[in-house]
């Protein structure tokens, strides 16, 4: 018998399982007092997704209201936090919208699909701006690189996000791969994507216009995916490991590239007044977000929608979360033409629904109203928690606990020093993994994998593109997560600026454990401020993102990890500066000061230590160092840039040389640790290679901004003979220490993910 809202009103007494579906006691109180009575069935599904953490940010809507009180003052923003993505100005007419997201719990269940369809809703977001995708990126984490688990899921996960994004033709031009063992069941998979459109194309998510058409287009519904993220993000795995996958969508990237090139064409010829896709909670989402930005009201025939599986409830139809599907408002004289551009590129498309301004959302099935709601309490007027949090207790100890006490190699151990980090799998060459994604597809990639930042071009007349990068240390958060976010962002920033592009906007993906661990609850807390306060410093506003929470199995939780993605834009990308050096006897400089700070370090890591302090930041330094490399940049006085970062100078100058093939000499002052001036992980850093002919120029423009500028090296393909070596060897020789040769650190640079999961 199907559950109709006169028989919720006549049947108080029926029990309903709320709690199954991820509710409180309280709020299914809460949704009964909204309503006057006890929800149907259908509109119990519809609130548990919508009210789910995934969906309503109930436990971080309070934090989350800095990003938008502390919002830097900016010309640039055009779209900001609340609708799919935001969108920014880059001149010249061009706008550019991004966002990443989360799909770490779908991905853990079933790797290739949960990777495959987070790269496809992140998409989906991007096109439902009016934007033609141009990009992605994914920052990924995972357990120790030689757990068995871990065998298990990063294969997966690398080949569906290769597998989608592939087919979708869609270069994928950055990322991070991280181990630690707190990944160790909760991957975190976190995808990206940037979109470029002109002004005037800019659309949002609203049903707009009384008597207007509501359209569901794209792929079929089915069984797949029910419940899907909504649930799978909003509660905590337990030490049993996977047991929900049928959860998990399945993605379809040919169904996917035909809804993106029919959705850019009904957009561009004006047929849609408001557009939404259909990812979390599916046409719950869809209808009461739409409806609940426009006129207020919309009435839907859910036994239109086409359907894979006949056999689905009216509950399952809308809560699926099947993949590749859009909802479209279009007026009923454009409905025609609409449709045919769909039969046009083989898409499926019905009316399902008519906008009215009776502030309601209603729902027939066959006739039967089985849901009548106001749609913003489903949509934006969910629970909103003041979690209780403080600070750890165990807090003091961590940071009391610093790496002073491990024991640090002399000037004999520096060598197998450099080489144990070049082959650590957190700093290992990753092409075994990049390897699998276009990375040039379009042929408007200019920069990507393993530079500094992912570099596309927008304008192919001008030359206008954007770079983006994404960074997060999460042993820094863990030590300090309000200093940890600010370094995130500090790293991001930094990278951008390294490529000669000048950051605008951020986006991010707040990964965290359980929200009612008031311990995990406050390193969120700090997180956002930190990230909050830095963007204010930058001037870089947030523009959108997600958190994810539940990231734990049991008790465990990962380490706090505020992913930080920041966009910036360069005038002529024919301008840009790689981190591969040139000529012989140009000039390195490190640029910045080098502290003892080995807190969160990764040669600390390698010792299975974890204490201390993280680097100290400071944003403004972060901001001249930019405008240093952005103006090196455009004025010709880079060959090349490089940020210092994990695994510190020596680091940075393995993989400038590897990138290159070509060795280089450095020198080391006398009278400082060598040590510390190889491997500490100080923030504010960079690298950067400088012709003769621009030294005097490149060093007065340092010495104004009073940014420490130190030659430190000069780029010699010759060396390898005069250090002792065959003809045709490139070397590089750290001052009186030691030597290495590029074949030594090229093989073990690149051996371990190879052997581990090849």
């Amino acid at each position: 018998m199907i559950d109709t809202v006169d028989r919720a009103g006549d049947t108080p007494e029926v029990e309903q399982p709320y709690a199954d579906l991820g509710l409180k006691p309280d709020e299914y109180e809460r949704i009964r007092d909204i309503l006057g009575r006890r929800p149907t069935s259908s509109e119990l599904a519809m609130y548990s997704v919508m009210w789910s953490e995934h969906c309503s940010y109930k436990s971080s809507k309070v934090h989350l209201r800095q990003f938008g009180e502390k919002k830097p003052e900016t010309d640039a923003l055009l779209v900001g936090i609340g609708e799919n993505a935001g969108v920014v100005d880059i001149g010249d007419g061009w706008a550019v919208t991004f966002k990443v997201e989360s799909h770490n719990h779908p991905s853990y269940v079933e790797p290739y699909q949960g990777a495959a369809t987070g790269v496809g809703g992140i998409v989906r977001d991007i096109l439902s701006m009016g934007a033609r995708p141009m990009a992605v990126m994914d920052p990924l984490r995972f357990g120790p690189a030689d757990a068995p688990d871990t065998a298990r899921v990063l294969p997966g996960v690398v080949a569906g996000i290769g597998g989608y994004g592939n087919c979708l033709g869609l270069p994928n031009i950055g990322g991070e791969v991280v181990f630690d063992d707190s990944y160790l069941g909760n991957p975190l998979v976190n995808a990206l994507c940037v979109g470029a459109m002109r002004h005037e194309d800019i659309h949002l998510a609203s049903a707009k216009g009384v008597g207007n058409l509501v359209v569901l287009y794209g792929a079929r519904t089915g069984g797949d995916g029910i419940g899907g993220v909504s649930v799978l993000a909003s509660e905590t795995f337990d030490d049993e490991g996977p047991a929900k996958r049928p959860s998990v969508q399945v993605g379809d990237p040919f169904m996917e590239k035909l809804l993106i090139e029919a959705t850019l064409e009904v957009l561009k010829s004006g047929l849609v007044e408001g557009i939404q896709d259909l990812g979390g909670a599916g046409i719950s989402c869809a209808t009461s977000e739409l409806a609940s930005n426009g006129e207020g009201g919309m009435h839907v025939w859910l036994d239109r929608v086409l359907l894979r599986d006949p056999t689905l409830s009216p509950e399952e139809i809308l809560m699926s979360e099947s993949q590749e599907r859009m909802c479209a408002i279009v007026t009923p004289a454009n409905i025609d033409a609409f449709l045919e551009h769909c039969r046009k590129w083989d898409v499926e498309a019905v009316v399902i629904g008519e906008v009215n301004d009776s502030g309601r959302l209603t729902i027939d099935w066959h006739d039967e109203r089985i849901v009548d709601v106001p749609p913003r309490t489903v949509a934006h007027e969910g629970p909103v928690y003041e979690r209780p949090f403080h600070r750890p207790q165990w807090q003091d100890t961590l940071q009391a606990d610093t790496s002073d006490r491990l024991e640090r190699p002399g000037a004999d151990g520096l060598r197998d020093t450099l080489l144990e980090l070049v082959a650590a799998p957190n700093l290992a060459g990753k092409s075994w993994i990049t390897d699998q994604y276009d990375r040039y597809v379009l042929g408007n990639t200019v920069l990507a994998q393993p530079e500094d930042s992912g570099m596309v071009r927008i304008d192919e007349v001008t030359g206008r593109g954007v770079a983006i990068s994404t960074d997060c240390n999460g042993r820094f958060a863990k030590l300090d997560p309000y200093t940890g976010a600010k370094l995130a962002l500090a790293e991001s920033y930094r990278n951008v600026c390294a490529t000669g592009a000048v950051p605008l906007a951020v986006t991010n993906c707040l990964n965290f454990g359980s929200p009612e661990d008031p311990e995990v609850m406050w390193q969120f807390a700090e997180a956002t401020r930190g990230l909050a306060d830095g963007c204010a410093e930058l001037g870089t506003p947030v523009t959108g993102g997600n958190v994810s929470f539940y990231n734990q199995t049991g008790e465990t939780a990962i380490l706090p990890t505020p992913v930080v993605g920041v966009l910036g834009v360069i005038d002529d990308v024919g301008r840009r500066t790689p981190m591969q050096w040139g000529p012989d006897g140009e000039l390195i400089y490190l640029l910045g000061d080098t502290r003892d700070e080995f807190g969160g370090s990764e040669w600390a890591h390698l010792r299975g230590h974890l204490g201390g302090l993280p680097p100290q930041v400071d944003l403004q330094r972060e901001r001249i160092l930019g405008e240093i490399l952005v103006a090196g940049s455009r004025d010709g006085m880079l060959t090349a840039a490089h940020d210092v970062s994990d695994g510190g100078f020596a680091m940075t100058i393995v993989e400038m040389a590897l990138r290159a093939g070509i060795g280089a000499r450095l020198w080391l002052p006398d009278g400082i640790d060598p040590f510390v001036q190889l491997f500490s992980e100080s923030a504010g850093r960079a690298v950067v290679v400088v012709p003769r002919s621009e030294e005097l120029r490149f060093s007065e423009m340092c010495g104004a901004r009073g940014v420490p500028a130190h030659r430190i090296g000069v780029v010699d393909s010759e060396l390898g003979p005069d250090a002792g070596y065959t003809e045709g060897t490139q070397v590089l020789q750290f001052g009186d220490y030691f030597t290495v040769t590029l074949d030594e650190l090229r093989a073990a640079h690149e051996r371990p993910l190879p052997a581990l999961f090849a």
